[in-house]
């Protein structure tokens, strides 16, 4: 075989390793939310008292906008395993999979200077992205 050919060869067959593996990366999605997850982390946020501010429960609780959480029974003090998959469901399509990072879930109740919508009619639940709270959501919506 000849050098020129032997060359050509080797060209094409690490252009080929190449594209395989600029596909297999591209074509492997990011994971989506994870539930347990979001039951033993993410949802403790929603009724967690913040200084300054109404629990998220307060105002989205059976709420007709795009978070709304799920009534607790009387001396209930976290959801149920229904309530919590519903939940999940629900406030897993807040996620943008494209830009996680400027999901719904992170950017409206966040505070303006730190990159959040101008208006939340509960106030803002984070004044910046290094809230430990805030970034227990981000890390559940995949943003590292």
């Amino acid at each position: 075989m000849s050098a020129r050919l032997t060359i050509v060869i080797a060209a094409v067959a690490a252009l080929g390793a190449a594209s395989l593996a600029v596909g297999a990366s591209q074509a492997a999605p990011a994971p989506g939310p994870d539930y347990e997850f979001f039951k033993t982390r993410v949802q403790p946020v929603f009724i967690k008292k913040r200084q300054g501010h109404a629990r998220c429960y307060q105002c989205h609780v059976e709420a007709n906008n795009f978070l709304r959480l799920e009534r607790l029974a009387p001396g209930q003090t976290t959801w149920n395993e229904d309530q919590s998959r519903k939940q999940f469901e629900s406030i897993s399509k807040l996620i943008t999979p494209a830009n996680r990072a400027n999901s719904r879930l992170l950017i409206h109740p966040l505070a303006p200077e730190a990159g959040g919508d101008l208006f939340h009619s509960g106030g803002r639940q984070f004044d910046s992205k290094d809230d430990p709270d805030f970034k227990i959501l981000a890390q559940w919506a995949g943003v590292q």
